[in-house]
């Protein structure tokens, strides 16, 4: 049923729409939830029906064709009825072998859903002719074919004029009339036959009088077959046969549609079936017939219908709004009563076809009616829903809880229709707002009454606004701040969220216990966190999107223009989003509200992409008044990241503190940078060598102060440390400063390799220029951040090899390439030669400086060691004099002039012989135990 009423709501709403694709959706969600409340219906009804069945089979087991098996095992074997509990299924038990003979009694419950239209069809007329005297029914059908046979033959034969023919046969139905009512209380079955063929075949006489032959007017015509259908109803009345009722309706239902459609004027046929539904609901008032009110709602809609399609004017107006306001609430009255003489043990039965049918054909009919108005499907929409739920107040006040099955179906229609008037009413924007504000009220009823299917539908219809503002964000001009569409329907779609989200947050809320309900309380329980972040994902953009509002152009056809610029955009994007995030931490820890703390821990995030906008737009973190948003942010940022130090559970909430501090420093770098890059940027030196090292810069007064002031933190008792290192002492000191050492170390790499030294306005000076002044301090922070990290004990996990030989090798080869860069930039600038990679190797001049400055880093290494007595230092020594002498003979001897090479052996001659007298290789014994004293003294 649910499918069904998908598809029949999807195309009606396509209809309704005028074939947009929103109405198919609308339709389907409403056909779905009305197919859903049927299917409920039915089987409630089938559990009544079965209820009321076992109930009779066990009070009265006569009924059900069992009276003689429990009369056999009681009687002839009293003693078979012990073990019978306990066993069952034994076979020599009589009751079991005689239950297949009666198929009737396990045949009942086996119905699990109400059968479609061509079975019932099918079953009503199979049971017709072989239920009660299938005899009589057959000779019926016998009699009916040979009294049109002899009608033939005597039209053919010419024996007699058609009025006598038409007088005989109607003459013959009203003899098996009187037969069938004389013989009413001897034989009832079979006087109810007789009166039905009877009332068959004057329908039919009629008919072939006035449309067949032209022998009676058809106004006459049409009075005949009321007074047929009157006294036939009468005649059911009296003997309590729902079926020759359904007979006399039939044939009155059929009336018009054997004239050939003439019934007269429309107000003519519409007085007609109004009279006919009175009749209907007269008898429905005494009578629980279910096949008559069927028929005359398929009748009366299904006609209206037909004429609506292919008959209807706009001057029929006055005619058609009129029976269709009478007819609606006389067939949901109907459905009323039937629920009032249908009771049962499970309660009231509900006629959900009645109930789900009378809304779509009604609705159908009328949004035809009212195409021409405006917003007259929407009114129509809203006249439905107040007619359902007033019926649903009304009943469930009268009623009591028998009723309650019937109210709350009436509930859910008319909560349909206030659904459906909103996107008939309003744009697509408001409708979303809407809904999410109607499916927080559905969730909240459905929580108050313990009940989960309006809890599911009021988070349907959020998640379907939700969609429904993310899809229309884009949005024109909005000349009002706050108070726009844009805004408010963002707003209007978060704040139902964080409303549900808060119901959420509480222990599983309470259900009805049926397998449904179950399996959904399964999914609830863990939609609290996603519910809320939704909301807050909605809240943040219906902010941004007021931020970033445009607003219609002051010119005359000009454009749109935004209220603020972009990097403002951005500054306030970043604020409001972080202060939000703020508030929402400090009212979820008072409330104890654990997922609305999360916010709070991701803040970061938005710092650091505002950071990527604000460089990506040339806009620096001291601009005025951007540094006004800065410090906001950042003071709340550090405020929440004290916040939640304090209670963060679990790995995952205690790894996004980490990455909270860590990453924080990284991002101090970079906000470092910046503010050097506006300096660059005020002075104009883009073009010299400051610019290149504003960010090693940054990186080394960091990383100066992590060793500092983690390395001094760490060196005190654990009880005297302050927040944060009093609990991230290691991400500090080891995990952020890791990144930033790497940093430095390539960064130095780099400007060494690179920088050409230009200190402009200022002159080259050897080691006071800022590359140079750059490369000491970072080898210096380098190796201070180093020894702060031996001096801890025990190390931190995984950096242990800081301390190892690697590192220094590592320090010194920067070192090493930091001095010889220096030279390279003290040639080109002091000695002419050109800033370029083949010309400076190419120099001999060049050549002999570096020959020379290796020759004295050999020996300065050297004595060292010898001091030391660290018998490897001198053998790298040792080694770069043996390249200094590879480099002697292989470059120096054939690229240098003669003065240069003179200069070049004399000097590096000059050199190893006070190596060699100043510091010879340290002798092997004492290396150890001087190693451990130069361990002991770092």
């Amino acid at each position: 049923m649910i499918l069904w009423g998908l598809v029949v709501g999807a195309l009606f709403g396509l209809f309704a729409a005028d074939f947009e694709q929103y109405g198919m959706i609308l339709g389907a969600i409403v056909g779905a939830g009305a197919g859903w409340g049927l299917r409920a219906a039915v089987r409630a009804e089938v559990r009544a029906m079965l209820a009321d069945r076992g109930g009779e089979a066990a009070s009265v087991p006569a009924e059900r064709g069992g009276v003689r098996i429990v009369n056999e095992t009681a009687a002839p074997r009293p003693t078979v009825e012990a073990p019978a509990p306990a066993e069952p299924e034994r076979p020599q038990q009589p009751t079991v072998v005689r239950l297949p003979e009666r198929p009737a009694a396990p045949a009942a419950p086996a119905e699990p859903a109400e059968p479609g239209i061509v079975e019932r069809g099918f079953a009503a007329a199979r049971d017709w002719l072989l239920g009660g005297n299938t005899i009589v029914r057959a000779g019926l059908v016998v009699l009916f074919i040979g009294l049109a046979f002899l009608a033939r033959w005597a039209a053919g034969a010419g024996l007699l004029p058609i009025e006598a023919r038409l007088a005989l046969v109607a003459a013959a139905g009203i003899a098996l009339l009187a037969v069938g009512f004389n013989r009413r209380t001897a034989r009832p079955g079979f006087a109810l036959a007789l009166q039905g063929g009877g009332v068959a075949i004057l329908y039919l006489t009629i008919f072939a009088a006035a449309a067949l032959y032209p022998l009676l007017p058809l106004p006459a015509a049409f009075v005949l077959m009321v007074l047929v259908c009157a006294a036939a109803v009468a005649l059911a009345l009296l003997q309590d046969a729902q079926g020759l009722a359904a007979a006399a309706f039939a044939g009155g239902y059929a009336v018009p549609l054997l004239l050939g459609g003439d019934g007269g004027p429309v107000a003519v046929m519409f007085g007609y079936h109004l009279l006919l539904n009175l009749g209907v609901l007269a008898l429905a008032w005494k009578k629980a017939w279910r096949s008559i009110n069927l028929i005359g709602f398929a009748a009366t809609f299904g006609v209206a219908m037909l004429w609506g399609a292919t008959s209807y004017r706009p001057q029929d107006y006055a005619v058609a709004q009129p029976f269709l306001i009478v007819s609606v609430p006389i067939y949901l009255a109907i459905a009323i009563l039937y629920a009032r003489n249908s009771e049962s043990r499970a309660g009231r039965f509900v006629d959900s076809s009645l109930l789900f049918g009378t809304a779509l054909a009604g609705f159908g009919l009328e949004t035809g009616l009212v195409a021409a108005f405006d917003y007259g499907a929407a009114f129509a929409a809203l006249g439905f829903a107040a007619l359902y739920l007033g019926l649903a107040v009304a009943v469930r006040r009268r009623g009591g809880d028998g009723y309650r099955l019937l109210a709350e179906t009436m509930l859910a229609i008319g909560v349909g229709f206030v659904t459906l008037a909103i996107p008939l009413a309003l744009g697509a924007r408001w409708t979303g707002s809407a809904w999410a504000l109607e499916g927080a009220g559905a969730f909240w009823v459905g929580m108050r009454q313990a009940r989960w299917m309006p809890r599911a539908f009021g988070l349907l219809l959020q998640g379907v606004a939700a969609l429904m503002f993310l899809a229309l964000l884009e949005s024109g001009p909005q000349a009002l701040p706050i108070v726009n569409p844009v805004f408010l329907t963002g707003l209007l779609a978060a704040l139902p969220a964080l409303l549900t989200a808060w119901w959420l947050r509480l222990p599983p809320l309470p259900h009805s216990g049926s397998r449904p309900a179950r399996a959904y309380a399964g999914v609830e329980a863990m939609l609290g966190k996603p519910v809320f972040l939704a909301g807050f994902l909605l809240w943040s953009l219906a902010l941004i999107a007021e931020i970033c509002r445009i607003m219609p152009s002051p010119v005359a056809g000009g454009g749109a223009v935004p209220v603020f610029a972009a990097a403002t955009q951005q500054l306030l994007t970043m604020v409001a989003l972080v202060a939000s995030a703020w508030v929402a931490a400090l009212v979820g820890r008072r409330l104890r509200w654990e997922v609305a703390t999360w916010p709070g821990r991701v803040t970061l995030v938005v710092l650091a992409g505002t950071w990527i906008g604000q460089a990506a737009l040339n806009h620096h973190v001291l601009y005025h008044p951007g540094w006004i948003a800065w410090i906001v942010a950042v003071g709340l940022h550090l405020h929440l990241l004290h916040a939640n130090d304090h209670d963060a559970e679990g790995a995952g909430q205690r790894l996004l503190q980490r990455l909270g501090h860590v990453g924080g420093v990284w991002l101090a770098v970079a906000l470092i940078a910046d503010a050097l890059w506006l300096g660059i940027d005020r002075a104009a030196l883009w073009d010299s060598s400051w610019a290149g090292v504003v960010f090693l810069v940054a990186a080394v007064a960091v990383l100066a102060l992590l060793a500092v002031w983690a390395g001094g933190a760490a060196r005190r008792p654990a009880g005297e440390r302050r927040w944060p290192l009093d609990r991230h002492l290691a991400g500090y000191h080891a995990q952020a400063a890791l990144p930033v050492a790497a940093l430095v170390y390539g960064g130095s790499l780099a400007a060494a390799l690179l920088a050409e030294g230009d200190a402009a306005p200022l002159p080259y000076v050897p080691l006071l220029n800022p590359v140079e002044l750059t490369l000491a301090l970072a080898l210096a922070v380098l190796v201070l951040w180093r020894r702060s990290l031996i001096a801890v004990v025990p190390p931190y996990a995984g950096f242990g090899w800081v301390g190892g030989r690697g590192a220094w090798m590592a320090l010194a080869g920067l070192g090493f390439v930091d001095v010889n860069m220096l030279w390279l930039r003290f040639a080109h600038h002091y000695l002419g030669v050109a800033w370029d990679a083949d010309a400076l190797l190419g120099s001999a001049l060049v050549q002999a400086g570096l020959t020379i400055l290796w020759t004295l880093l050999s020996l300065g290494l050297m004595l060292f060691a010898h001091r030391r007595a660290q018998r490897g230092v001198w053998i790298a020594g040792a080694a770069l004099l043996v390249v200094v002498v590879l480099k002697l003979f292989f470059v120096d001897l054939s690229n240098a002039s003669g003065g240069a090479r003179i200069v070049t052996f004399i000097v590096v001659g000059a050199l190893m012989l006070v190596v060699g007298y100043f510091a010879p290789l340290p002798p092997r014994g004492d290396e150890s135990k001087d190693a451990e004293t130069k361990e002991a003294a770092a």
